[in-house]
This record gives structure tokens, sequence and C-alpha cells, in this order.
């Protein structure tokens, strides 16, 4: 009986001594912090081989095998690591994890109940609580006097004792510094050690959000990115007087998140950047190196690549001059060439992008040079539009020396399947943006362009007085192009550094001369004509005209006193709907906003296709935009409006007119776009005809 007692004994407490052995057995193994950095190892490195695992634990020596051997045989025997036998890689187990996590947690908690303090510091450590960082942090970052520095920092440690803080980091105590500083009245300090970031709200919105987001994780990572950018242009960058005109919405400053650091339009002869191979220097140094091009293929491979990486170097808008004559020896291969270019078009747009809008780059065709080459690009774009939803290349058709009737019919196709296409004499951007670079020669000059001023605004505030308006236009002005001019420093800066290498390529073309600084003027028609009241007549559009001499007068004379070449434009910017959101808030839906038509100030003039047979070149709406044209040293964007449902000889017709009317115009057409399955093949209304969906862009 006896016997038998014994013998049931540990068959009924077996499982329990089994398993309390197996907790004391991992524990003991985490005893060891030879084992416990071989875990963190495995957990950080992932699968590793014998001899790398051994290396980065630190057995290098040949002494110290058999200890290695020992520690990992240990970790083995206790399933806190696994062997892969075909790969004969080591891996961290889950129950390896979960020993390594409780690790971690045993020894913060250890280090709370001792009574000290730890911080988690921004560089993802933990250290004790030391006051005398906060000292040199104050000294080092916010430029205080010692002094000052150690009576604020007496201050916030009393107040770290007092909370009892548990789990105390480097953005609680820079909080609790700055909210020290301001009530010992050192704003000016606060703002030099402000954090730079996002709200967890914030955060959680965009990743929720994920219908503003076509770009991937990159998307996420550039939009978080350029608000910090963004915050700090404006609080530590912007002379005060002008980041408080962009808040209050005075005027508009176009994606902030970049704007110091690289331009808004490049003119570019890509011509001569193919031909001297791509040359990066120290920069991208995972990119292919393309030698100075000869083949078809190298041209079409550089060409793309060259593209994919000029448009990180703008905001807005690249313009590519000189692809013609980059082809003319390749005239007799045509069909490969247009197959070579769609698949160049086609790759070159997979670059990510800065702002809801990616930056278009535009091809620019003189019409009168080579036509069978013009043919072959007019053609593969075509192709490249037809399997693009939404295309961030476009075509800009300068007329001047040759027949548009040449290509209109192509043309009018390509606008049927969504392309973009722009028309103008001269060089000029497809947002109206002209050329203001005084170097004839040279592969590249560029325009800043992201001011926009809002006039609407400052007839508001003008008492329907015109002098005090164009006055108030005057002072407003002034500041801005200060801010435009330390922009273009910050950017040659930033560029001769390295930021941007292909024009760090060419830092002589960032010098004065082909730099110039454009302000856009928003609201033009609704300020003069809504809100100080004149008609639109004669004697109206003069008032309007004498606003926009104004503009171009203290420019030039800012300009010449500033060193740089300031010009004025009237555009589309993205400035125009928050204008009108801002201003409806601050004088309510008055008279003057409920006049408009839509929920944006004008931007430009527009000429609607379906009242073209009316029109001569002596018809009012069309010497006015002409006389327009010619005041706006910087350029005025002319858009055509052409219905979704005109065919393509009716397109044609409408572009062949036109050109006969005014000098530069860009074609705009409504194309539904499926958000589903991207189909745009056929004009539609409620519903997708390919998937049915109903989201429509």
């Amino acid at each position: 009986m006896e016997l038998s007692e014994e013998i049931e004994e540990p068959q009924r407490g077996g499982i329990l001594q089994s398993t309390s052995k197996r907790v004391r057995m991992i524990f003991s193994v985490m005893a060891s912090p030879n084992r416990i950095d071989i875990l963190r190892i495995l957990n950080s490195k992932g699968p590793l081989t014998y001899s790398e695992l051994k290396s980065l634990a630190g057995f290098k020596s040949k002494k110290e095998s058999g200890k290695f051997a020992y520690h990992l045989r240990k970790l083995l025997r206790q399933s806190l690591v696994a062997l892969n036998k075909s790969e004969r890689r080591y891996t961290i187990t889950n129950l390896g994890k979960l020993v390594l996590s409780l690790a971690r947690q045993i020894e913060e908690r250890s280090i709370i109940e001792s009574g000290k303090m730890y911080v988690r510091t921004s560089h993802q450590s933990i250290e004790e609580f030391n006051s005398h960082k906060i000292i040199q942090s104050l000294v080092r970052e916010g430029s205080l006097p010692l002094e000052l520095a150690q009576k604020i920092t007496e201050e916030v440690e009393n107040r770290i004792y007092k909370y009892q803080i548990t789990y105390l980091t480097g953005a609680l105590i820079r909080e609790m510094v700055n909210s020290v500083l301001l009530e010992h009245g050192h704003e000016e300090y606060r703002n030099k050690l402000a954090r730079l970031g996002l709200p967890v709200y914030d955060v959680q919105e965009m990743i929720s959000n994920l219908d503003n987001v076509d770009n991937g994780a990159e998307g996420l990572l550039s939009n978080t990115g350029q608000q910090v950018f963004a915050e700090h242009l404006l609080t530590n960058v912007l002379p005060k007087d002008v980041a408080d005109s962009h808040l209050s919405g005075d005027l508009h400053i176009t994606n902030p998140g970049v704007w110091s650091m690289i331009p808004d339009t490049i003119f570019v002869n890509v011509k001569e950047l193919i031909e001297d191979g791509i040359d990066l220097g120290g920069k991208y140094l995972d990119v292919s190196r393309i030698p100075a091009s000869k083949q078809l293929d190298e041209i079409t491979n550089s060409l793309s690549v060259i593209i994919s990486l000029l448009s990180k170097e703008a905001s807005q808008e690249i313009v590519l001059d000189g692809l013609v004559q980059l082809f003319s020896k390749h005239s007799k291969s045509l069909p490969e060439l247009e197959q070579k270019l769609t698949n160049a078009f086609a790759t070159a747009s997979t670059t990510s992008k800065y702002s809801k809008t990616n930056t278009i780059v535009s091809i620019r065709l003189q019409l009168g040079t080579d036509t069978k080459i013009i043919n072959s690009i007019i053609n593969a774009y075509k192709n490249y539009t037809k399997i693009t939803p939404i295309p961030k290349i476009g075509l800009i058709i300068d007329q001047d020396k040759g027949k548009l009737t040449d290509v209109s019919g192509s043309l009018s196709e390509i606008i049927s399947f969504g392309g973009k296409v722009m028309f103008a004499k001269g060089q000029m951007s497809s947002h109206g943006i002209t050329n203001g670079s005084t170097k004839s020669t040279g592969p590249l000059s560029i325009v800043l362009q992201s001011v926009s001023i809002n006039l609407p605004r400052l007839a508001f505030e003008s008492n329907k007085d015109e002098t005090y308006f164009r006055a108030r236009l005057a002072l407003l002005m002034k500041p801005a192009l200060v801010s435009m001019a330390l922009r273009k420093k910050d950017i040659s800066d930033l560029t001769r550094r390295g930021l941007n290498p292909i024009l760090a390529k060419n830092t002589q073309y960032m010098q004065r001369s082909s730099v110039t600084l454009v302000v856009n003027l928003v609201g033009l028609k609704e300020a003069v004509f809504n809100i100080l009241g004149f008609k639109d007549n004669k004697d109206g559009r003069a008032i309007l005209h004498k606003v926009i001499e104004t503009a171009v007068d203290v420019g030039a004379k800012k300009g010449k006193e500033l060193g740089e070449t300031v010009a004025i434009c009237m555009t589309e910017t993205e400035g125009s709907t928050r204008f009108v959101r801002l201003d409806g808030e601050k004088y309510g839906k008055n008279s003057a906003l409920n006049s408009m038509d839509g929920d944006s100030y004008s931007e430009g003039v527009v000429i609607n296709a379906s009242e073209l047979s009316g029109y001569t070149a002596k018809s009012e709406h069309i010497s006015e935009c002409n006389k327009l044209s010619k005041l706006f040293n910087g350029g005025l964007l002319v858009t055509l409006e052409i219905d979704k449902h005109a065919n393509t000889n009716e397109i044609k017709k409408s572009i062949e007119k036109t050109s006969t009317l005014i000098h530069s115009f860009k074609l705009v057409r409504p194309t539904a776009i499926c958000g589903e399955c991207g189909f745009k093949d056929e004009p539609f209304e409620d519903k997708c005809p390919k998937c049915k969906s109903p989201y429509i862009v």
C-alpha cells in the first residue's frame, strides 16, 4: 500500500512538476546576459548562420567557440531558438520573443521600483534621468544663458518629482521645459526648443483615411515629413509677418513642406543632359549610371531615369526641351522609337509625388522642325495616355513656326483619352508660367512661383478705395518677395550641398539670371468687379489693368533692389479654394461672395469651346485675353473648356479655331475615371461600365 502511494504521488503531480521545472529552466537561461544578447540579436537581425550569430554576439576568438556553443545549446534545448536545417540558419522562436519581452519588462519595472527615474529618449534608448542634460539642451539648442538654463531646469526638475511620473519621455520633458519658458515670458526661446511633429490623433487619422493616399507607404511618410517641414518653415524660417499673412489668408504658400528645398518649375534641355550621360556624383548610388548615350535603347532608358529623378527636384512642373533633336538620328526606326518611348513614359510615371497632384512632366515640341520625329513622339504619348488613367506627363505644342493642322487630329484623340495638352508660342509651362531666363544657352532655368496673393481679401479691407487697394497690394508684395529671395538662397545652398543631384551638377544655372521669382495674383476679377464695385466694361477693365501694372512695377523695383528677376502671373493654385473658405469665415457669405461662380476665385481666363463659333480676334473676350497676356510678364493661364461629350472632330475644330485667336491655351475636358479599376475608355455618369463601381474620380 505504501509502495503504491509512492508510485501514485509523482503521477498526480507529474504535470505540475514538469511545468514548474520547464519554467525554472527558462529562468535559468535568462540568468545569463550572453544568452539574452543572443536572443536580442536574433530578434533584431533575423535568421543568421552559426558564424554570423557567433560574430555578432561578440565570440570572435577561437578560444570562445566552446563557450558560444554551450550558450546556444542551452537556448535550443529550451526551444527559445530554433535551427532551420535546410538553410542552416538560427531564428528566435515565439517563446524566445516572449522571454525577451518579459526580460525587458522586468528590467524597466525594477528601474521604477528602485526609486530612480529613467527617460525614454527620442533616439530609442532608456537612460537615467539627469538634469544636467536639460541644461545642456537649453544652452545648445535654445541659446539660453547658462544661469537662466539652470533656473528653468531646477523648476522643471521640481515638477517632475512632484508629479511622480512613471513613464518619463524626452517629449514630455520638452513639453514641461517649454511650459516653464512660456510662464517666464521667454516665447522666443520656446520657439527654438519646440518639438515639430504631429499629434497622435492626426497620425491615427492619416492611417484611417487611406482614400487620400495613392502612393503607398511612401505617401504616408511624405505627408508626415512635409507637415513637419511646413511647421518649421512657418515657425522658424519665414519672417513672422509673412508667416502670419499665409496663416490668415492674405497670401498662400504652395507646398510649404518642400518650399525651402526644391524649386517649383524647371525648364531643362534634356538633350544636353542625356548626351552628357547621367552623372549623379555620390548621390543615388543605387541608380544605374548610364554613359553618354548613342543607341536608341540607351537614350530611352536615360530619358526614363532623367524624368524620374528630375521629378523629385521640382514640386510643380518639369518642362523638357530638345526631345525632337535627341531622336533626330533615329528617323529610320520610327515604330521601334514609338514603342520604346511609350515604355519610357510608362516607367518614368512611377515616381513618388510631393502633394495630391503629381509633379507634371511636360514635353515641349516645336512644330516645323522634324515632322516625322514629332509625330512619333505624339503617337508614343497617345499610347501612354491610353494605358494611364491620369497621366503625369503632358505635351506643350509650340505652334510658332509650324502648321497646327498637321498634328491637331492626333492631339484631339489624346484629349479624348484624358491626355494633357497645352498650346503656346515660345517657352511656357503647362501652368501658363513663362520661362523668364535671360540665358539663351544652357540646359537649365528655374522659376519659383509658389506665392499667391488674395486680391479679394485686400479689396474687402480697402473700403472700395481702388488707390488704397493697390497700395495694400504693394505693401504685401515687398515682404513676400524678400522671403522668396531667401528661399532662392536656401534652395541654391541645399542644391550645392547635393540635395538635388541633377541641379547640383549644373550649379552655374542656379545663378541670378536663370532663377525667376514669380508672384501669382488670385481673384483679380472678383476684387475689381464684385468687391471694389467697378462694372465689367471698358472703364472697369482699365482699373483691372492698372492693378496688374502696379504689381509688375512693384515687382520690378523690388527685384532690382534684391538683385532678382521678378515677374507677375495669373495661374491656377490650390490656394484659391482656401482663400474662398477663409474669406467666407471672416466676412460671412455676403453679396460679393454670393455673386461668384463655384467655390474658388478666378485663376486665369476661361474660354468655353461652345462659344467659339461667335468669336473673332476683335471679340471683347478675346481681345481682353490677349491684352492680359501682354500685361502679365510672368504668364497667364488660358483654359479652353471642352464638353465631355465632344467627339474628336469637334475637339480638333476647337483647337484650330482657338489657335488663330490667342497665342497660348490649355485644353481642359472632364474625363470620368473609375476609382476602383481605372477604366476611362468612354464617358460615363453614375457607375463604371466595366466593374459597375459607383466610385468615380
